[in-house]
């Protein structure tokens, strides 16, 4: 059994909940998340509390509680606080901007990178950073990850597009030939 998935998660004021045979859905200040539930993993709420419970012994109901308590953990975190994620584009002339939904890339390429946004996620951008906020912790580092792929930070300039708080390890470069 799962240490994890036998916490409550603590449900605070302004999250509804709405529990259905095999969903959970929360909506909270900043957006309404589902979760769909597998067969085996029961949610049962008790006042201001979630319990996540596997009823039955299939493995597969076992090895998800725990994971499931964490999702939905995330999933009122994400309706009250929200989660955000910056990207740093760090290269000469590289920059972004925003536009409604899209956002266009300038990291090197011949062209410009031009991507759509999912409508959960907002972005605003200063000249080498781009911001993102989403209720959804997946989406948000799913799309990040996309991003951050477009041009990944290379070890001997450390030019590309990286995480706010990622190290870039920087290799050193070519070792001259001593005659």
């Amino acid at each position: 059994m799962s240490r994890v998935g036998k916490k409550p998660v603590v449900v605070p004021q302004g999250v509804q909940t709405t529990i259905d045979a095999n969903s959970i859905s929360l909506q909270g200040p900043k957006g309404k998340l589902t979760l769909p539930l597998r067969n085996g993993v029961k949610v049962t709420k008790d006042k201001d509390t979630l319990i996540v419970s596997c009823s039955g012994s299939e493995a597969i109901a076992r090895s998800t509680f725990g994971t499931t308590r964490a999702i939905l953990n995330n999933m009122v975190e994400g309706v009250t606080k929200g989660f955000k994620k910056s990207l740093e584009l760090q290269g000469v002339g590289y920059n972004v901007t925003v536009q409604g939904q899209n956002i266009k890339l300038v990291v090197g390429y011949s062209h410009e990178v031009k991507m759509v946004l999912p409508k959960e996620i907002k972005a605003t951008a200063e000249k080498t950073t781009l911001h993102l906020e989403s209720a959804d912790r997946e989406l948000l580092g799913t799309m990040a990850a996309t991003i951050r792929k477009v041009r990944k930070p290379e070890p001997y300039l450390g030019k590309g597009i990286r995480y706010s708080d990622e190290k870039v390890r920087r290799k050193a470069g070519k070792a001259g030939k001593k005659a």
